[in-house]
């Protein structure tokens, strides 16, 4: 099994999650170099992932779809490690075939959600989802699933019982639950609860996920780890599928693969835990009512990420690109016609804070300067107890 992108970071109930060296079931006629059926993933008795679906015993079916996750390749052109991959599930959903495989990509330290149906006659990975968070995708407990019908759920051997969207609990069977509705721009919730196991000796009442919405594009996975509940007030009454977009928080830093950036790879400020929101100050725009201005933060596989939300009075919110966490923070908020720098920092006896002579300040007050942006580039800084922090800005064009 290759090694996780960044190790230490999963719950202490994970620790105890042991991976087997032999299948955890033989597949009839399953001929060597094929997939395993299921994964070899236990909790202490448990197998946490068992093969399922009506036709995960079926050796044509295995083969046929080896042979399509033997020719997918990841955004950067690696390919999966079939021996350290499996078939999680496999059956007929709404009337077709598909098949549910947990893809180990050692090249990327990754782990892959390959969705396999049939496409000209012939088996092919139709859709792929990165797993995010750290560690791998079968220490998860609920998978995100695409279908014509709408989001389905594949849950492992430890979930006792999924609630959707509204709080309901999901039919499930075989490990796949109904069809949920899911808007394709809006941040719901998904809570699982986990029967007891060695791992979780007294279980978990609420495993709380975040499904970002089903406009949520490939590669990039749509569940996030929501322990808290402060993801969900954090995303409230925003536009997921601006959120992701090039010039939002969560798709706006690329990743970059050796001196490159990756156009078709997840973003570095693609979300995976802890998004938490906590308001910084009001500005006016235009003569209007003051809005709220809010800070963003969240986890990456990166590190941690921030951006500020403009909340008007009344209005849509608008949301500044990600950065990076920093003694000092800056933003540029894309207002229309008037496109703002918003700088944040933690405030205390020995920091200070210089812009150029004659920019006008909106807002101006310890931890929050809000500045209007023209057609210069902008530099400002912040003098701390041991060094003075830099930072540049321009308006978007």
């Amino acid at each position: 099994m290759a090694p996780a992108r960044r190790p230490g970071r999963m719950a202490a109930a994970l620790l105890a999650l042991v991976t087997a060296v032999t299948a955890c079931g033989p597949v009839a006629g399953r001929q060597p170099g094929d997939l395993r059926a299921g994964y070899d993933s236990r909790d202490g008795s448990l197998t946490v992932w068992p093969a399922r679906g009506g036709l995960a015993g079926d050796a044509e079916v295995t083969a046929a779809v080896t042979a399509a996750v033997r020719d997918w390749r990841s955004p950067i052109d690696d390919r999966v490690h079939l021996p350290s991959s499996g078939i999680l599930w496999a059956g007929e959903v709404d009337g077709a075939p598909l098949a549910l495989v947990a893809g180990s990509v050692p090249g990327e330290s990754a782990s892959w959600l390959l969705q396999v149906t049939t496409r000209d006659g012939r088996y092919a990975v139709t859709h792929a989802t990165e797993y995010t968070d750290p560690g791998y995708l079968v220490y998860s407990d609920v998978l995100p699933v695409r279908t014509v019908e709408g989001r389905r759920y594949l849950v492992s051997a430890r979930v006792q019982r999924l609630l959707g969207p509204d709080g309901r609990a999901l039919a499930v069977a075989d490990g796949l639950s109904a069809p949920v509705t899911v808007p394709a721009c809006a941040a719901v919730p998904v809570t699982a609860t986990l029967r007891a196991t060695e791992s979780l000796p007294r279980g978990r009442a609420t495993d709380r996920l975040l499904d970002l919405g089903t406009g949520t594009e490939a590669p990039r996975y749509p569940l996030v780890r929501d322990e808290t509940g402060s993801g969900r007030r954090a995303l409230t009454g925003l536009d997921t599928c601006a959120l992701a977009g090039e010039d939002g928080p969560f798709g706006s830093v690329r990743r970059r693969v050796g001196d490159r950036e990756s156009q078709g790879s997840v973003p570095a400020s693609w979300p995976m835990t802890k998004l938490a929101v906590r308001t910084v100050g009001e500005v006016a725009v235009g003569g209007g009512q003051p809005g709220e201005v809010q800070q963003l933060t969240w986890e990456t596989a990166d590190g941690t990420m921030t951006a500020v939300v403009y909340r008007p009075a009344g209005g849509t919110p608008v949301a500044s690109p990600a950065d990076r966490a920093a003694p000092l923070q800056a933003y540029v908020l894309p207002l229309p016609g008037q496109p703002l720098a918003v700088l944040t920092w933690r405030p205390n006896g020995a920091t200070s804070l210089s812009i150029p002579p004659g920019t006008p300040r909106l807002v101006d007050r310890p931890g929050l300067a809000v500045l209007p942006l023209g057609e210069d580039r902008l530099t400002v800084s912040l003098a701390t107890a041991d060094k003075t922090h830099y930072r540049s800005l321009t308006a978007p064009r």
